[in-house]
């Protein structure tokens, strides 16, 4: 059987890097037109099939699905359940999909992915937040990709998010209509869009009840690394009736430290959060929570990354999937 050419292979020819390979091949900037007609003249000569060239299938499409090691954990976490979701429904299309787990040393050098090294995918789907400096990478190769929980402000990629910043303003909200006023945001703004566009929410729902947000009310749950970090203020109680959570982890982190602490969830404070997560039941008191549509935003992600293949002039989507409201026991009307 003859072996597949891929663009390392012309890339090992000439001494070149895969991308100045794949820009060659897209005719896109940055090449030259002498090296453009010497990657166009190897990958002849050795037989290589574009990607762009082959005729694209109504099924059968092969999907790489790149996410960041520190979203994963012992085989279980949120984002687990999403690439579940991503394979159901990519399967029954009949299409493929194959997880790449990208390292913190990978991202910081923007290497490139495995499987776009072996050319063994038609499209990427990226899971959660990776640096714009990775993100910029992706957007030089020969390939297309949609993001998927995660955004890039002014950048024409397509989107799929849960609706974090409308779901917190509705969680804030709740607390608010109980009779809560002294509330505090718990996460670390700026560490990943969904955080920051949550925080926001929370803003939101706090200014349209007549209340300011300030510094003090934001507690960090996170370093710069994404190692949890989660400091209380030693007035907790004097200051705060209620805490606004930005996912069900950092809830439940939360929960353990408050009941270590003597401090009675909801009698002494009552606590939200967000995703709707399996750890939200499993706490020793059960979270209220927004439950993120892990289903249609799976859904969505692979109907998009499929329309980006067939079309790839297409004009960029972005889709909110909204969600609703789980209320357990760790909230409460004061």
């Amino acid at each position: 059987m003859t072996k597949r050419v891929r663009m390392a292979d012309i890339a090992n020819r000439l001494n070149v890097s895969i991308v100045t390979v794949s820009k060659a091949l897209r005719g896109k900037e940055g090449v030259s037109t002498e090296l453009r007609q010497e990657v166009l003249r190897i990958a002849d000569e050795l037989g290589y099939v574009h990607k762009e060239q082959e005729p694209v299938e109504e099924t059968g499409l092969t999907v790489g699905i790149l996410t960041s090691g520190r979203y994963l954990s012992k085989g279980s976490s949120f984002y687990w359940s999403l690439y579940e979701r991503l394979l159901t429904h990519l399967t029954a299309a009949k299409d493929f999909g194959i997880l790449e787990v990208v390292s913190v040393l990978e991202e910081e050098s923007c290497s490139l992915p495995r499987l776009v090294l072996e050319d063994r995918v038609q499209g990427l789907i990226v899971m959660g937040t990776f640096s714009a400096d990775y993100i910029a990478m992706l957007a030089k190769l020969s390939i297309p990709f949609t993001l998927l929980d995660t955004y890039e402000i002014g950048m024409p990629y397509d989107t799929v998010l849960s609706d974090s910043y409308n779901g917190m303003a509705e969680m804030t909200h709740r607390l608010l209509s109980m009779g809560h006023t002294k509330l505090k945001f718990v996460g670390t703004i700026g560490a990943t869009s969904s955080i920051t566009d949550r925080y926001y929410g929370f803003c939101r729902a706090m200014t349209d009840a007549g209340l300011s947000v300030t510094p003090n009310m934001v507690i960090p749950d996170r370093d710069k690394t994404g190692s949890s970090q989660l400091d209380l203020p030693d007035d907790l109680l004097e200051t705060t009736t209620g805490l606004v959570c930005n996912c069900d982890y950092t809830a439940c982190v939360l929960l353990n430290k408050l009941t270590a602490m003597g401090i009675r969830v909801p009698q002494d404070i009552s606590i939200v959060s967000f995703d709707n997560y399996i750890l939200s039941e499993m706490c020793s008191v059960g979270i209220t929570t927004y439950a993120v549509d892990l289903n249609g935003m799976a859904s969505a992600s692979a109907s998009q990354i499929r329309r980006r293949i067939r079309f790839p002039e297409a004009k960029r989507q972005i889709i909110t999937v909204s969600g609703e409201i789980i209320a357990r026991e760790s909230d409460m009307q004061i």
